[in-house]
């Protein structure tokens, strides 16, 4: 179904109900580098898993969905995918979606996020703290700023980050040496910002003792007082081969509504343990 963010971008989901009526949903926000929900195993599966629970399910493609798009708004169309996604419009997403839910009588609603969509989470969460959610999960949050620095070496990130900054408001492809998949220099400078919303898990800035922010870290996850679920993989690539250490530091960072679960011979992505992530999304959400 198609349905807008509330400034007018047209979005696109599938809305999973249950034979039986219900007041509860979540909803899932996807990943970056060229997710959609259209295309991921993870949607049926967790669907199926919902539903035998009595919970709707409302995976869609929000703006940052596949790598270069273009989306329809009120009066004419934008760039969308990765190329040219801001992380702060996730928020326009999210209450899109709410609204969609809350305008067919869902009331208990839940917010599932993977990848970026868990830093997504901590970013809507930061700007509507007064908002419907009742809990949060997240799913292998990711350190893209700590990422693109472990990638592009000390000296390069901060020659980098200059030059986004200089070009943050450009529309315009970043050289493929800094990125491989399409970027503009605006997305790339919110992706790599330090100080920017991107930067909600820096790991990496406490693992090896290296000051990229100069605002506090973890702030947008100390800022969380709903009820989350935080689950990682133990295998998740992009964990600088220590899950244990990156969840050991979040746990420090988050307070006491938080809980963690990392699941063995389990990648970022979860593949071939749908099922098991799906039963314990549900059997959390229940108790």
């Amino acid at each position: 179904m198609k349905f807008d963010a509330t400034d007018g971008v047209e979005l696109s989901g599938l809305l999973y109900e249950p034979r039986r009526k219900t007041r509860r949903a979540a909803i899932f926000l996807h990943g970056t580098g060229g997710a959609s929900i259209f295309d991921s195993k993870r949607t049926n599966i967790l669907a199926a898993s919902f539903a035998e629970n009595r919970i709707a399910y409302f995976p869609f493609n929000n703006r940052g969905a596949h790598l270069v798009r273009r989306l329809r708004g009120r009066k004419k169309s934008i760039g969308g995918g990765m190329a040219w996604e801001r992380i702060r419009d996730c928020v326009q997403d999210i209450d899109g979606a709410i609204r969609l839910l809350r305008s067919r009588g869902y009331r208990e609603l839940y917010l599932i996020g993977h990848s970026t969509g868990a830093n997504k989470i901590a970013v809507y969460d930061h700007y509507r703290r007064r908002n419907p959610i009742r809990r949060y999960i997240l799913l292998g949050g990711g350190d893209d700023t700590g990422l693109m620095y472990d990638q592009l070496g000390a000296r390069r990130f901060r020659s980098v980050l200059e030059r986004a900054r200089e070009r943050r408001t450009s529309d315009e492809f970043v050289d493929s040496s800094i990125s491989k998949l399409p970027m503009s220099w605006r997305s790339l400078y919110d992706t790599i910002n330090p100080d920017g919303d991107y930067n909600v898990f820096p790991y990496l800035e406490i693992m090896r003792g290296v000051r990229l922010s100069k605002r506090g870290r973890f702030r947008h996850v100390r800022g969380i007082r709903k009820p989350a679920l935080v689950v990682y993989g133990d295998r998740d690539e992009w964990c600088y081969g220590d899950v244990p250490r990156c969840v050991e530091i979040l746990a420090d960072a988050a307070g006491p509504n938080f809980e963690f679960a990392v699941l063995e011979d389990c990648d970022h992505g979860f593949n071939g343990h749908e099922e098991e992530l799906a039963e314990l999304i549900t059997r959390w959400l229940d108790a």
